[in-house]
């Protein structure tokens, strides 16, 4: 990139218009060797290498401050973040919920899987721009915000999650496999191959990360054509369907639905990582033009991603919905029985819809995983500012959630149903982290100390701060009914009185630390008067 002459400097240097379309023609940097990487012992952990980033090439301006014009070919360069985030709205935990919700309510709760999708985009959103805008992720600012043990406390929350993640994807995955295996496969061996997805990534990652991008891609694009070609063979109610988009209904048998559509949206980890892939493009922060021209790139992909993963969501809801609600099969359904249900219900086309709903449901099983690795690397690195090599700590973070998982997959091997309420409680542990994902990205996004110009106006914070509020209440009002189901006993009801005792200070801890307090102490009067 050529730079402004310097007053008495000759203009030798300054390129003339077929300089500037060379340039506007080369997006990629040459090897490294022209962004060496700075010396360990100088660095912090980095999400990623400089030479590993892509370059986003312009031509130069005399005011750093104006946005580029609108680009397409720009625009390319930037899509890919955005997919990798969408996979968390997408994976066998969200499925589950789908069909379920689906089988349950029938169409009536679209509705609120739209509206959870975009409360979804606006938190995902966020994340991006705390990302471009610092050069740092979430996990790297909140070691930097907070003291020390509450540093330690939001990574131990971050890798409970990704944990609970991780083993419902990789449980997924493991179905997946027994469905396409025809049951010759156990589920323990089907968590084993996907524990192969760690050397997958690693390679993957070898060869730059549009390569890796891409593969994302095509698992994406599996899913919506598996799902969507179930969608056109079961032939759901065009009617139906819209009238569940754009009618809002909530009856009191599918509230435990609802609550679930809105939990499965918002996944912690996914916030962290959100953060750190968009760091993949090489931006200069200097320039505030360049900066804000990001984040609008990013969002638009972003409003894409979220676009294709709502209408592969929307896809499943609706093949339940048509085919199980108001049967007796709908309140048993779950991922490990649903493919025979379909098969015995729409079996007999031109393909066997069990084997499509497999495909679809591996694609998902082994995206989210490897994204699981992805965001497991930049929790711990960003937390515990750890200077590993990237292939240690991925084998590190995949150990944390394989070894487990086996574990799992031997013990509630014995039935379906044993499966589905491992499911409940992984659901809930998922939507007990929300928080400590949610409160440090608000802080932090809403303050000028960290964000700059770019930190967000009152309006949008107001905002945000109900959307998170609105799904903090939701996943409290799930945990509070799964407690009063569950738990029972003196001595464990005291434990959970302590914990849950604990968890509330904590989160308490990081409202007051957001000032988020201070800024209700001013609203109340005037909603007093």
């Amino acid at each position: 990139m050529a730079s402004p002459t310097p007053p008495g400097e000759p203009e030798h240097d300054v390129p003339d218009r077929s300089d500037e379309a060379d340039a506007e023609s080369s997006h990629l940097l040459p090897p490294e060797a022209n962004h060496p990487p700075p010396p360990d012992d100088d660095r912090d952990d980095l999400a990623f290498e400089p030479h590993e980033k892509i370059m986003i090439v312009d031509i130069e301006s005399a005011d750093e401050t104006a946005v580029p014009p609108f680009s397409w070919r720009k625009l390319w360069l930037f899509t890919g973040p955005g997919l990798l985030m969408s996979v968390a709205f997408l994976d066998p935990g969200n499925l589950e919920g789908d069909l379920q919700a689906g089988a349950i309510a029938g169409y009536s709760l679209l509705w609120l899987l739209m509206w959870a999708t975009a409360m979804g985009l606006l938190i995902q959103m966020l994340s991006a721009r705390v990302g471009v805008a610092t050069g740092r992720h979430l996990a790297e600012l909140c070691r930097e915000e907070y003291p020390g043990w509450a540093g330690l406390a939001l990574w131990f929350m971050a890798e409970v999650a990704l944990i609970g993640a991780d083993i419902q994807e990789v449980i997924g995955s493991a179905i997946a496999i027994q469905i396409l295996s025809n049951g010759h496969l156990p589920l323990w061996a089907g968590v084993l191959i996907t524990a192969s997805d760690c050397f997958l990534f690693l390679f993957l990652e070898n060869y730059g990360v549009r390569k890796l991008e891409a593969v994302f891609a095509f698992l994406i694009g599996t899913m919506a054509l598996s799902f969507a070609w179930m969608f056109a063979d079961t032939k759901p109610s065009g009617k139906e369907l819209l009238m569940g988009l754009l009618v809002p209904r909530l009856g009191s048998k599918t509230i435990r639905q609802a609550v679930g559509v809105v939990g499965c949206v918002i996944m912690p980890h996914n916030v962290f990582l959100h953060s750190a892939l968009v760091q993949s493009r090489k931006i200069n922060p200097e320039k505030k033009g360049r900066v804000q021209e990001a984040i609008n790139y990013y969002s638009i992909e972003s409003s894409f991603a979220l676009l294709v993963s709502f209408m592969i969501n929307l896809f499943v809801t609706t093949v339940f919905a048509k085919g199980f609600y108001g049967t007796k099969q709908a309140n048993t359904i779950g991922l490990v029985n649903a493919g025979q249900y379909l098969e015995e219900k729409y079996g007999g086309g031109l393909l066997l819809i069990l084997y499509i709903w497999g495909i679809g449901l591996l694609a998902a099983g082994q995206s989210s995983t490897i994204t699981g690795t992805y965001a497991g690397q930049f929790i711990m690195g960003g937390f515990l500012n750890l200077r590993l090599k990237k292939w240690l700590r991925a084998l590190i973070t995949r150990s944390f959630a394989i070894l487990p998982t086996i574990v799992v997959a031997l013990v509630f091997n014995r039935s379906e149903a044993s499966l589905d309420v491992l499911n409940e409680w992984l659901n809930v542990l998922q939507s007990m982290q929300i928080p400590f994902a949610l409160i440090p990205l608000l802080t932090l996004v809403s303050k000028e100390q960290v964000m700059g110009v770019f930190k967000i106006g009152p309006a949008l914070e107001k905002a945000a701060w109900a959307v998170a509020a609105l799904v903090i209440v939701i996943n409290g009002y799930l945990l509070l009914d799964f407690f009063i189901s569950e738990v029972e006993g003196m001595l464990l009801g005291f434990l959970v009185f302590t914990g849950t005792a604990a968890y509330a200070a904590f989160m308490l801890y990081l409202i007051s630390h957001s000032g988020t307090l201070s800024w209700l102490n001013l609203m109340l009067p005037k909603f007093g008067n």
